[in-house]
């Protein structure tokens, strides 16, 4: 049986999770916080992914379109900037679901963030990135962006098993950046690739960093490796699909390299 279409996902989830309201394209959102990832963090929430990733911490609010509340660009950009400010962070992101869904609500939210002292941290899965090279080249004209590529596995067959989409989608993510880089981004620096090692083989990863050195060698500098951060509800949801990550980390134990 073949996998989930995640662009077909896209559309259906859309309509649930943004419209357009005085002229002004709303995302919906479920939280807003602070954090110390990145060495500290605004970060807004939103609602909707593309995807069905057996272990995602926010599966509970980013997977359909029925939570949260709708924002425009301007009030979640003022949300971000008040928790930045509060707290003297200076990165924002949006995350929980899929930034690039509804990606004129995005473009609006970069317009603001142009005229700030901010950096904006994209944190995507990159498929919509990978199959609209138009996105790519909006995006890469953003000075205050760096685009964080989020790969589910390391080869097309992990890809499927981890987030139920069809295995033929997995190259969208490295479409992704070879995208940006078309574009005249420069690796590491307004872009790089993040990948969940909890359940792949170092046989599949090395395959995956070749598969990296052939968009640009200097890729392999910026890696970011992730590991699956056992939360209550991320351990619940592991069982239940009978899912036993190679290496995962406590809440508590989170290595300083992933923060």
């Amino acid at each position: 049986m073949p996998g989930l279409d995640p662009f077909k996902i896209t559309s259906i989830i859309e309509k649930q999770v943004t419209r357009m309201r005085n002229s002004e394209p709303e995302r919906r959102y479920y939280r807003f916080r602070g954090g110390r990832w990145y060495g500290g963090i605004a970060t807004g929430d939103v609602v909707g992914c593309n995807l069905r990733c057996k272990f995602c911490w926010s599966w509970r609010y980013s997977y359909y379109g029925e939570k949260g509340w709708f924002e425009n660009p301007t009030s979640a950009f003022n949300k971000l900037v008040s928790i930045a400010n509060k707290n003297k962070y200076k990165y924002l992101r949006l995350s929980g679901g899929e930034p690039t869904i509804g990606i004129e609500h995005l473009y609006k939210l970069l317009d603001l963030v142009e005229d700030t002292k901010y950096v904006f941290i994209l944190e995507t899965n990159g498929l919509l990135i990978g199959k609209n090279q138009d996105y790519a080249k909006k995006l890469v004209g953003y000075s205050k962006l760096t685009v964080r590529v989020s790969f589910k596995g390391c080869t097309a067959s992990e890809f499927e098993y981890l987030t139920g989409a069809d295995a033929v989608f997995y190259e969208y993510q490295f479409k992704a950046l070879e995208n940006l880089y078309a574009q005249g981004a420069r690796p590491c620096n307004d872009f790089y690739p993040a990948v969940m090692l909890s359940f792949t083989s170092d046989e599949s990863y090395r395959v995956f960093k070749k598969k990296l050195a052939e968009i640009h060698p200097s890729i392999l500098n910026c890696i970011d490796e992730e590991y699956v951060i056992l939360y209550p509800h991320v351990k619940d949801l592991l069982r239940k699909n009978k899912l036993i990550p190679r290496v995962a980390f406590d809440p508590s134990g989170v290595p300083d390299f992933m923060i």
